[in-house]
């Protein structure tokens, strides 16, 4: 008798810990990707909540926002949670940030390492580039002001090499479409097929960082909220430090 109320007692618990899970759509940008693959399956282990994650680039992300297509989480660059917050899409005060990333170079693998060690040196290797390779997202928007200011544009521009949204540098550089290429290094300092050659150097280095925003009117609010804290926690900084990228 006993015995068939633990059963019982235990299947009741059992369909109510799986009446509570949640089913989240997560939209987000490719920085934070491969930390983000890391921790949500301990995550979903934890709390029994399953997670859906489409990753793609900043440009498609929109696109797919403004097509009304729903999520109940955003990953995105912060200024862009913050567009969002704005545009009343995102929860207000719900950006959390969630780490740092600076803009990484690389190469082919097993191509010779170009000298990026002063701004200087870097001027003189992208003027010597055949191709340039670099995104549509932040480290892309950067790169490209930065090439203004160090005056060589004009002398690059015929060089450059765009990925579209969603497609990795490190694709371009692996297959040899451009010589050298400029991403987020948490993108680019672990890819397949391209040596990391290091980060810009130091008095021309941009830091993005990355956020997460609560999709206004989801029902699923509690368990985004969940996920959020579990890779924000203590715990899960060495997932983001081990690519190159800085918590909080």
């Amino acid at each position: 008798m006993i015995s068939r109320l633990i059963i019982a007692a235990t299947g009741t618990l059992l369909l109510s810990s799986l009446a509570d899970a949640a089913k989240l759509k997560v939209l987000s940008t490719q920085a934070t990707e491969g930390a983000y693959r890391e921790l949500v399956p301990q995550f979903e282990k934890d709390t029994g909540h399953k997670v859906t994650t489409v990753f793609t680039g900043t440009l498609d992300a929109n696109k797919r926002l403004a097509a009304g297509e729903t999520y109940d989480l955003l990953i995105m660059s912060g200024p862009s949670i913050d567009e969002h917050i704005k545009a009343g899409k995102v929860v207000p005060g719900g950006r959390v940030d969630l780490a740092k990333s600076g803009v990484g170079v690389g190469v082919k693998a097993g191509a010779p390492k170009p000298d990026i060690s002063t701004t200087e040196a870097l001027k003189k290797t992208l003027l010597a580039a055949k191709s340039i390779g670099y995104s549509t997202g932040p480290s892309g928007v950067y790169v490209i002001g930065l090439f203004q200011r160090m005056g060589i544009a004009d002398e690059v521009k015929g060089k450059l090499k765009q990925t579209p949204t969603g497609v990795f540098v490190g694709s371009i550089l692996a297959s040899g479409e451009a010589e050298i290429g400029f991403q987020q290094v948490s993108e680019l300092s672990h890819f397949a097929g391209v040596d990391y050659v290091g980060p810009l150097p130091a008095d021309v280095q941009q830091f993005t960082t990355f956020s997460s925003g609560i999709v206004a009117g989801t029902k699923e609010a509690d368990a985004a909220k969940a996920l959020v804290k579990f890779i924000t926690a203590p715990a899960a900084a060495a997932a983001f430090k081990k690519r190159g990228m800085e918590p909080g």
